[in-house]
């Protein structure tokens, strides 16, 4: 067994700031009282700040994919018309879901490793006019694809189509302004940029999007948006609330909102530069042609396969990451920039990926890559 710290640099979960752990270990209270009403009150108040939205964020109990089908069902009737950008394993999910609902799915597929070109968006919006609504990735996790989602918003705005995002690895880690840029529906999980554990899920809509709401014929129950939104006007949720990870929600929003967003995106980004600069030249390359921020997306080097480099960096170092799936599984790596991260973690990471690449064979200057970082790091703040 390793005698190196335990260390999580995935894209989610994530490590969560010392505040947050200590919140999870309290005492749980009822979600019936005026305590915790007071708590969702003041929650659901920040999240519209993150959001960038005036609008209601609701909060369901589930992780992502369950805020991404209640998008779905509240939109939509069977045998409506809607677009997909289909850009990798994330973009897969929203074709499986309308598959599962009995909506007809037009696809734009994209190479895994590229982002959709908005004018493609505006083709398909001009060939289909009965389109109900555009489903895509803000930050395509299984690539590190970043796609022109402003762009895209000037195009769907301007028609009868809803545009809705997953902003999973997204929110809070890139520029997303939701009033400002005229998305309709933007979807979050906790266990991202929120620092959190897996188990919360958030959508917000516009108000054109509370109006299909209304109109909707596809099932729902669970994910019924229009009576979790009257629960939460008498600051209740509609169901049995996730008390503990409410609470922890509260610590991180006051940490975000206190460290300023922008600040936050800044020391993000210090993280990507960083690792960037310090990889390249172990001999790894840049994967994705516009990276998202959240998180560094590497092809390994030539005589090396992926998925033993990311298994003996785990067994051997202690160190968790993500590797690639389905075609790109065992050549590329994926490590996380969300959540509590040090300068520490990412000095310790850089060491044990040249370390790891050393026992596998591939001869690299690990002195030179962490004095890169950490030059980097200093000059950025960190």
């Amino acid at each position: 067994m390793s005698d190196w710290p335990y260390r999580l640099l995935a894209p989610g979960p994530v490590p969560m700031p010392p505040e947050v752990r200590e919140s999870l270990a309290l005492p749980m209270i009822h979600h019936r009282t005026p305590e915790f009403s007071a708590l969702l009150e003041r929650v659901l108040t920040n999240l519209r700040k993150v959001f960038e939205t005036k609008q209601p964020v609701l909060i369901h109990s589930c992780v992502g994919t369950g805020v991404m089908e209640a998008a779905f069902v509240n939109l939509l009737s069977p045998d409506d018309d809607v677009l997909v950008v289909n850009a990798g394993k994330f973009g897969e999910r929203w074709l499986k879901i309308a598959d599962a609902y009995g909506v007809n799915a037009i696809e734009i597929k994209v190479p895994w490793g590229e982002s959709v070109n908005s004018e493609d968006v505006s083709i398909q919006l001009k060939k289909n006019k009965n389109i109900k609504a555009i489903f895509c990735q803000v930050s395509e996790t299984s690539t590190g694809a970043l796609h022109p989602i402003k762009e895209i918003s000037e195009i769907v705005r301007k028609t009868e189509t809803l545009f809705v995002v997953d902003a999973i690895t997204a929110i809070g880690m890139t520029d997303l302004k939701m009033d400002d840029w005229g998305i309709d529906v933007m979807v979050a999980g906790s266990q991202k940029a929120f620092m959190l554990p897996p188990g919360l899920g958030f959508i917000s809509l516009s108000p054109r999007a509370w109006e299909k709401t209304k109109t909707s014929k596809l099932p729902k129950f669970y994910f019924d948006l229009q009576a979790e939104l009257k629960a939460n006007e008498s600051n209740q949720t509609r169901f049995s609330s996730s008390v503990g990870l409410i609470r922890a929600l509260d610590i991180v929003l006051k940490l975000l909102l206190k460290m300023g967003l922008e600040n936050y995106k800044s020391y993000v980004k210090s993280i990507s530069n960083s690792l960037t600069k310090s990889l390249v030249p172990m001999g790894f390359s840049i994967f994705p042609k516009t990276p998202s921020p959240a998180l560094t997306t590497l092809s390994v080097p030539k005589d090396i396969d992926g998925t033993k480099l990311r298994n003996h960096l785990e067994t051997q170092y202690n160190i968790t990451i993500a590797g690639g799936q389905n075609q790109l599984k065992g050549k590329i790596i994926r490590i996380g920039h969300m959540g509590y991260i040090l300068s520490e973690d990412i000095l310790s990471l850089i060491e044990g990926l040249g370390l790891s690449l050393i026992d596998l064979g591939h001869k690299t200057d690990i002195a030179h890559s962490i004095e890169v970082a950490n030059q980097h790091l200093i000059e950025s703040g960190f």
